[in-house]
């Protein structure tokens, strides 16, 4: 099992991190070491001090699959959820400025908490809300209407360069909102479509 993820995928966070808007995804891929279950403590990674939430839809791939189209992603879904991309922003820019990989900021040990996965039943995956708490206090609020990339593009572009396989993972990207999370801190992800997860960060 792989985790895609997809970065820069809303405007309005591209936005608030300075980023050019892209034309095509921007991929990256994770571990499944960073995988966090719900009722588990996230451990503060200890090479970083920015550790920031990104809270996403996330997509679990249903059956084999290999250069699909768009019209026909939906079939291979299987699941829908949220989740956190865990990012070391201040480990990230210095990366970016160097012109190097992600992985140190973006694929670390428990940098991807995942919630419960729902049956995908013909929810309408243009309209997903999404939104992330930390303490109580609401940081993130998106739909997947927002996004650069829909998710059936995301699914049949990913197809073209990898053969998807059942279980794959794809965190579809994040809305703006990001923000500083510290150590004690409770997170919440939630949607009236996609339910709730939550965890403390240790």
């Amino acid at each position: 099992m792989r985790i895609f993820c997809i970065g820069r995928n809303y405007a309005a966070h591209a936005a608030e991190l300075k980023n050019e808007v892209p034309t095509e995804p921007v991929v990256f891929i994770k571990p499944e070491s960073c995988l966090v279950e719900l009722g588990k403590g996230v451990a503060y990674p200890n090479h970083g001090s920015e550790l920031h939430h990104e809270a996403e839809i996330v997509v679990e791939i249903g059956k084999d699959c290999k250069g699909i189209s768009e019209e026909d992603a939906v079939e291979y879904i299987s699941k829908l959820g949220l989740g956190l991309d865990l990012t070391l922003r201040d480990v990230q820019e210095e990366l970016k400025s160097k012109k190097l990989p992600w992985e140190k900021a973006k694929a670390f040990d428990d940098s991807s908490p995942l919630g419960k996965m729902v049956d995908f039943e013909n929810q309408d995956i243009e309209n997903l809300h999404i939104a992330c708490e930390v303490n109580g206090e609401v940081r993130q609020d998106g739909n997947s209407g927002q996004m650069i990339f829909s998710i059936e593009q995301i699914i049949s572009y990913l197809s073209s360069i990898w053969s998807l396989k059942k279980g794959d993972l794809i965190y579809t990207g994040t809305p703006s909102g990001v923000g500083k999370l510290e150590k004690g801190d409770q997170i919440r992800v939630f949607s009236e479509h996609l339910g709730e997860a939550s965890w403390r960060i240790l």
